[in-house]
């Protein structure tokens, strides 16, 4: 009965006491988001160079940030297909070749998607 008239005080955006915080943090578990590496990158971006945008997303920030992962992967698979049919990035024999080559179509694509995706004002 204590914990509906907490909530209901928390709804009307009544004034709580310290053991009603307390019970109110308890009952109500915040909720956690995990983003990927974009994600992660784009929100901290927002926090620290676009404050505005991020205030003003507010409870839209996670469908924004999920949906910079979604096309970062989207974009990486495009362009990992298009980068390694190139002639010049094809597998060669030579072990760390292939490794600078592959190193190199990384450093391509992630430029692409910092500069694309998260870094924009």
């Amino acid at each position: 009965m204590k914990n509906k008239e907490i909530l209901r005080k928390v709804e009307a955006n009544e004034g709580l006491t310290v053991e009603e915080i307390i019970i109110y943090q308890n009952e109500v578990k915040p909720v956690k988001h995990v983003y990927g590496k974009y994600g992660t990158l784009a929100k901290k971006y927002l926090e620290e160079h676009n404050f505005g945008k991020y205030l003003s997303l507010g409870g839209d920030l996670p469908t924004y940030l999920h949906n910079i992962d979604k096309q970062a992967d989207e974009i990486y698979e495009v362009m990992y297909k298009n980068l390694s049919a190139k002639p010049e990035n094809k597998k060669t024999e030579d072990f760390l070749k292939n490794v600078q080559i592959e190193n190199s179509i990384q450093k391509e694509i992630e430029e692409v998607i910092l500069n694309e995706l998260v870094y924009v004002e």
